[in-house]
């Protein structure tokens, strides 16, 4: 029984390895939202959503990607068009998050967040299939990241 475990073990950890590194595009950024983009970046956990990290191409993206399919998260995004003074957002563990009113009615579509409130802003996208299971749990753990990270320059509403 210990050959089988150890064979499952090295076939997982091929398998995760064989995983093509998930794009998050570069961003013109300035060299301040840069900096602080890079320490979000290191500060990103291993696991999101109970979800393992994985490489992400180019290697030095500023964000993460956790699972298959990824959970993405990139720093230095422009906030959403849709996002107003009065739009609706939700507070997770003192962060404001912003979903689009046509995502947030429709839980066949991916999720993308956004952090309300905090420069440079910061983006999660859930694929569909991990709505309901994984969003609320990224959230929480992304909430430290953001109030460490980030400079808070209003409340969400």
């Amino acid at each position: 029984m210990g050959l089988s475990i150890v064979l499952a073990a090295t076939v997982l950890l091929v398998s995760a390895c064989g995983k093509d590194p998930v794009s998050i595009p570069n961003l013109r950024l300035s060299a301040a939202d840069e900096a602080v983009c890079q320490r979000v970046a290191d500060a990103l956990p291993s696991h999101l959503g109970g979800k393992s990290r994985r490489k992400t191409q180019p290697a030095e993206a500023l964000g993460g990607a956790w699972g298959d399919p990824p959970l993405v998260v990139q720093c230095g995004v422009g906030a959403p068009a849709e996002l107003t003074r009065t739009s609706h957002c939700t507070v997770v563990d003192g962060v404001g998050w912003f979903l689009p009113p046509e995502e947030e009615s429709d839980p066949s579509a991916d999720a993308v967040l956004s952090t309300v409130g905090y420069k440079p802003v910061l983006q999660l996208t859930v694929p569909a299939q991990d709505r309901g299971s994984v969003l609320a749990a990224a959230e929480v753990e992304l909430a430290p990241v953001v109030k460490a990270q980030l400079r808070a320059v209003r409340r969400c509403l």
